[in-house]
Parts: C-alpha cells; structure tokens; sequence
C-alpha cells in the first residue's frame, strides 16, 4: 500500500523564476531613493530577506529604525507586484504537468516559502495555479527561516500529512537543509546552483520539474521491512 505522500513546494526559483521581476524592483526602489545600484549588488542580495538587504547589506536604511525598515520593504514588494501585473509570469517548465498528476491522484500540494503571502497570491492569480494547492505557508506564518525547518513542519500539517511522509522540492542550499533538517525527503531543483552543488544535500536532484512524476517521487522511499510496495 502507498504511504499517504505529501508534496512541499518552495516558490521562487521551483514554481516561478521571478529573477528579473525582482532586479527591476530593487532598480526602482533605488531611483526613487536618489541611492547607487547595480547588478552586481543584486546578486549578492537575491534570495535574502528584504530586512538583510536594505539595511545590513545596501546601507538604505538603519537596521535600528524597524518601522522605517518594515514600510521600504513593504514598498519594494508592492513595486515587484506591480511589475508582475505589468509583465505577467509563467510557471516553470514542468510545474504545472506535475501538479496535473499530484492532482489525479489525490495527493495533496503545499507551499513552503519565506515569499510574503500577497506576492505567492499575486502569482496564483496571474497564473491559475491556486486550485492545485490546498495550503500556503509563507513568510508571515513562521518566526524562523530557513535552514529551521519550521516553514515545511506548518506546511507538512497544513495538509496533514506526517513529516516522514512528505518531499519537498527546493532550489536553494538552505531549503534542502530545512528539509533533512525537518525528516522530510528532499529533491534539488537546478534552478539557482548546479546539480553537483545540490547532490550532498538532497536524495535526489533534477534539472527542471519536467524530470520528475509521482512514481519517480515514490522511488525516495525505501521499502520497509514488512511494507508492501
């Protein structure tokens, strides 16, 4: 008999590459400020929490003055929403096929991310996505980010579905810890890092979601002893 599978999604860089979508905010929110930026800035900031960014990192902001910190990363988000509607998104290649057949076969989807809640809303609206997941964990239900595996444990019982039962697809290093980190099976998608960077973390690495289908997900599990598969 099949274990009731649970599957967790991380969003940027797993359902959608928002890369540029960010850059042009980051390079809109600079103007406005009258303060210097460059791509090479923005690589080293992308991935990190806004709080990071505009103050440790960017030096826009005083890392003491909160209020001030919370309403300019507030304003960079509602400017990357803004362009999202502007230029619209895509899924990555994949997404949806394997969402199709988790669907057909009841097994439940999650998203497990450090993305504010309204940009993964923003996203599920453009692209249609939202019936697929039955549940959203983000930024604002969790106190700690990853590599703490809190955002996958909520996740994991937002669908009720044990830790040891679920796998969770993840572009990033500190996701895949996360996830081991949380009992959960762990897939790299390489997206962000190349598959020799993600191997040490994961049980299992694929290039894009078109690489992977619900019996290439039940393969991460050894059959136990008794268990009949």
């Amino acid at each position: 008999m099949d274990r009731p599978l649970g599957v967790i999604f991380d969003w940027d860089g797993v359902i959608i590459d928002s890369h540029e979508q960010h850059r042009r905010a980051f390079y809109q929110l600079a103007g406005e400020l009258g303060k210097p930026f460059s791509d090479e800035l923005f690589a080293k900031c992308f991935g990190m929490r806004n709080q990071s960014i505009l103050g440790p990192l960017l030096g826009w902001v005083d890392p003491a003055d909160t209020e001030r910190m919370s309403t300019l990363a507030d304003h960079k988000e509602q400017i990357y929403r803004d362009i999202l509607q502007q230029t619209g998104i895509d899924p990555l290649p994949g997404v949806l096929e394997l969402l199709e057949e988790l669907g057909e076969h009841g097994v439940p989807c999650s998203v497990g991310s450090s993305t504010p809640r309204e940009n993964i809303r923003t996203v599920m609206e453009i692209t249609g996505l939202g019936p697929f997941f039955a549940a959203v964990t983000s930024a604002e239900d969790v106190r700690n980010g990853k590599p703490d595996p809190e955002v996958f444990l909520v996740a994991a019982s937002r669908i009720n579905r044990a830790p040891r039962d679920c796998v969770v697809f993840e572009d990033a290093f500190v996701g895949l810890e996360a996830a081991r980190r949380g009992g959960m099976k762990a897939v790299g998608v390489a997206t962000t890092h190349p598959v020799p960077s993600l191997e040490p973390l994961a049980d299992l690495v694929v290039n894009r979601l078109t690489d992977i289908s619900l019996s290439r997900i039940r393969t991460l599990w050894k059959p136990e002893r008794g268990e009949v598969r």
